[in-house]
């Protein structure tokens, strides 16, 4: 279990593999460059991406802003209504747009950065320590917390959970920051147990009450923008937790669990179903907690253990996860060619397909798998593949009442804008000198596998009688090979 696959059984098929679920897709060329790689060079080039320069910028406005407390303390001290209501507008609105900014933002580093598999770890820490602007209201947080999963992706878990932990968005989000050695607040304490490192059995309600008050004292600063300790603040008793007793910080209790076998197998588990398949066997968790453990929780050697075995590239794993959102997203222009859409064009079609960025449905994150697929879900991958080919502009008198309502907040008007693709610099000359050789390519491209023989058949049939085959009939076939299942699937 777990050896290394042999570089004799490294080729196209699992190079597409690796490109899809280490990072998020690509084109054909892509895909033959890991190829010529051999699979050590390849499953390096993802994962020490430090070597990697990334000159990105943060956002403008991702920086400590220190007049948001008196801004939000003239709101509350407006005695005139209308003012107070004009007042709140502005903040809102200036909020809504730095979050509309910061999804776009994170979209584009994702789509265009040098170092993929980075984003890829980031996307991945970001629904398991799931937090949301719906509750958390300051961009700057989020901001913040996202580089703590991106500066953090592979390094070791325990300094992670630490850093995530004092993260100020998830002091806010779990309640921590109120919490105190008189009330202490056990929203952490257990989900940090319950959903972020262990799972339901691992612990008793006392660990969860006693591990509570081991994290008062920890808070905001007086500005409301950093972490502090409070020292005044905590718990100075004896706890009892995991069955040691102690005068424990919050820390000492993140050590516990962390040391606990356990969480190793936890997120050994969530990390094999997000990057590789829904169900792992038992034997397999054990196996990756067993490496994962015995090397000091190293997030980096874990993934490269598992990026270079043989159960990485089973045929059953291969094209069997269902793309979420943003990776069907990315994955469609990097096919393409094409850039993304325009920021509005963009934020809407991922809140439709059910992935808006930086607001998961609850501390739990997304469920993935099947849930992202629904009816209209479905449909509207359909129609956004569609528009990506054909290109659309839609006019905002045009769009539906939900559209409508994410523009108004980011303070969008005027139209929607998909640019249509250059479909003549995806295939050469020897591509489109038969029907053949056009699907062979087509699916080469869109694919890497081949789709079941009935729509195999269809797509024939469409193709067969265009001699030459032109811009409008290969615009036609794009749209009906990504409107298939097989598609849908990475």
């Amino acid at each position: 279990m777990l050896e290394p696959l042999p570089p004799s059984q490294w080729n196209a098929t699992t190079a597409a593999h690796l490109l899809n679920r280490a990072g998020f897709g690509g084109s054909p060329q892509d895909v033959e460059n890991l190829r010529l790689m051999g699979p050590d060079r390849a499953v390096s080039w993802f994962l020490d991406y430090e070597k990697i320069p990334d000159a990105t910028p943060p956002p403008e406005w991702a920086h400590p802003d220190p007049d948001l407390i008196a801004r939000r303390e003239a709101i509350q001290r407006a005695a005139d209504p209308e003012t107070k209501k004009a007042l709140q507008r502005m903040e809102n609105m200036t909020l809504y747009q730095q979050m509309a900014d910061l999804r776009y933002w994170w979209v584009r580093r994702m789509a265009l950065g040098p170092r993929p598999f980075q984003e890829k770890m980031t996307l991945f820490w970001h629904g398991h320590f799931a937090t949301s602007f719906e509750k958390v209201r300051m961009p700057y947080f989020l901001w913040l917390q996202n580089e703590t999963f991106r500066q953090n992706a592979t390094g070791n878990f325990n300094d992670l959970l630490i850093a995530v932990a004092e993260d100020p968005a998830m002091l806010n989000y779990l309640d921590g920051e109120r919490s105190n050695k008189n009330k202490p607040n056990e929203n952490f304490a257990r989900e940090v147990m319950e959903l972020f490192t262990l799972g339901e059995g691992y612990y008793t309600e006392q660990d969860i009450q006693q591990a509570a008050k081991a994290y008062t004292g920890w808070g905001l600063a007086h500005d409301r923008l950093h972490f502090e300790y409070h020292r005044n603040n905590h718990d100075e008793g004896p706890k009892t937790i995991f069955g040691q007793t102690g005068n424990f910080t919050g820390e000492d209790v993140l050590n516990m669990i962390c040391a606990k076998p356990e969480c190793a197998g936890f997120i050994s588990a969530r990390i094999w179903r997000f990057f590789v398949q829904d169900q792992p066997p038992p034997p397999m968790v054990d196996a990756l907690a067993k490496e994962f453990q015995s090397h000091g929780m190293d997030v980096k050697h874990l993934m490269r253990v598992i990026f270079r075995s043989h159960e990485f590239y089973a045929p059953d794993v291969i094209r069997s996860q269902i793309k979420s959102p943003v990776q069907w997203l990315i994955a469609a222009t990097r096919q393409l060619q094409a850039p993304l859409p325009t920021e509005p064009m963009t934020l809407v079609m991922l809140n439709l397909l059910g992935q808006e960025l930086f607001q998961p449905p609850n501390v739990k994150g997304w469920d993935g798998g099947v849930a992202w697929i629904t009816t209209n879900s479905l449909l509207d991958r359909y129609n956004f593949a569609a528009a990506m080919v054909e290109g659309q502009r839609i006019p905002m008198p045009n769009l539906m009442g939900q559209m409508k309502s994410i523009l108004n907040n980011m303070g969008e008007d005027g139209l929607m804008e998909i640019s249509p693709a250059d479909v003549s610099a995806l295939f050469t000359p020897a591509d489109l000198a038969t029907p053949d050789s056009y699907l062979a390519a087509l699916q080469n491209r869109f694919l890497s596998s081949e789709l079941s023989p009935k729509r195999l058949d269809s797509l024939h049939d469409f193709l067969k009688t265009k001699s030459p085959i032109e811009d409008q009939d290969i615009r036609k076939s794009i749209r009906l090979i990504m409107s298939t299942p097989e598609y849908q699937l990475t």
